[in-house]
């Protein structure tokens, strides 16, 4: 069995694990579940009827949170000749070519997001098993692979995240911070939400959204009564 702290504890107290909440009251309870002292991400967990095995059964996307996700993003952008000065003056952290592939295949981790143009996929396809399994492999789905690299830097560092469906279907997605107000939370949770029901795949029969959770990093879930969110 595992053994809780304290403040998890009294922070699970407020959540009753066998009720399914009204989504705007499942918003507001992240203000008050966050046992940690830093001020935690807010976690989405979308379980979806997908079998991912299958290709028309794969999502993969990207969309803007309105209110961005609190916190800045290192992007590495792989680029070269006059998009190098694009990318720099748009506010990329790490550039480079064969140089920067050969230290991400060494170890090197340290960014959030990795942006192509299509010229340097020749050189990016050789990270797959590298930046395959964190999801951040460059994609024509999610705009990472794009000549419009000064525009994408911009709308990464303004809060744009990517998403996919992982091996068991669910959809993970990081929408905010604790610290949010309730109104920031409750707009970025609608621009996600919303996106997800719009990338349905071709391939998916059955029911596919079938469970909602959010939480703090270190927080109990909630789960949301799918019923009562409001769709844009």
């Amino acid at each position: 069995m595992v053994k809780h702290g304290k403040k998890y504890n009294e922070a699970a107290a407020k959540v009753n694990s066998d009720t399914q909440y009204n989504w705007d009251e499942a918003v507001e309870l992240m203000g008050q579940t966050n046992p940690s002292k830093f001020d935690a991400t807010v976690d989405l967990a979308i379980c979806t009827g997908l079998d991912t095995r299958h290709a028309d059964q794969q999502i993969r996307g990207s969309t803007p949170l309105p209110k961005g996700l609190g916190r800045s993003v290192t992007i590495a952008c792989f680029v070269m000749g006059e998009q190098e000065v694009e990318a720099r003056e748009a506010g990329a952290d790490i550039i480079g070519g064969d140089d920067l592939a050969e230290k991400i295949q060494k170890g090197f981790s340290d960014f959030d997001v990795v942006l192509s143009t299509p010229e340097m996929m020749k050189v990016v396809g050789k990270l797959g098993r590298v930046l395959g399994p964190k999801g951040l492999m460059p994609n024509p789905k999610t705009g990472t692979v794009t000549n419009n690299i000064g525009a994408t830097i911009e709308e990464y560092k303004s809060g744009k995240v990517n998403y996919r469906a992982d091996g068991g279907g669910v959809i993970h997605a990081i929408i905010g911070k604790a610290s949010f107000s309730a109104d920031d939370l409750k707009e970025n949770f609608i621009a996600f939400y919303s996106a997800i029901i719009k990338a349905k795949p071709s391939g998916c029969k059955g029911v596919y959204v079938k469970k909602v959770f959010m939480s703090t990093t270190q927080g109990p879930s909630v789960r949301i009564d799918m019923k009562t969110i409001p769709l844009t």
